[in-house]
């Protein structure tokens, strides 16, 4: 590595933190409707909390921008995008495409080389 790269490391770039918030956000309120019902009452309910515990994990490693919280987060917005895709290729509703659209893109800021390599 040289001099720079020894520098950056460890500095999070504006994406990563706002992506950072917006997967909080959307896995607090995945959690809010698990609890509440919305996803039924069977093996669903704890599948979604049992994902949303993981990303929420990751997210917290990814914030003191360590390799195993972006690797369960890089892992986690590719499980998302796909999950999104297979929604609506059961109920064909717009909206779902949308999302699976924008977990894609997550994942392919994540990976860039300029995130991968700032990660301790």
């Amino acid at each position: 590595m040289s001099e720079n790269t020894k520098s950056e490391q460890g500095n999070m770039l504006p994406g990563v933190a706002i992506l950072i918030v917006f997967l909080l956000i959307l896995s607090l309120l995945n959690v809010y409707g698990a609890v509440s019902g919305a996803f039924g009452s069977g093996s669903i309910k704890y599948g979604v909390l049992a994902l949303c515990t993981l990303l929420v994990l990751g997210l917290l490693g990814l914030i003191r921008m360590t390799r195993w919280g972006y690797a369960i987060v890089t892992a986690g917005t590719l499980l998302l995008s796909a999950s999104y895709f297979y929604v609506f290729s059961r109920i064909h509703q717009t909206f779902t495409l949308v999302q699976g659209f924008f977990m894609l893109l997550f994942f392919l800021y994540l990976v860039r080389p300029e995130v991968r390599d700032r990660m301790r």
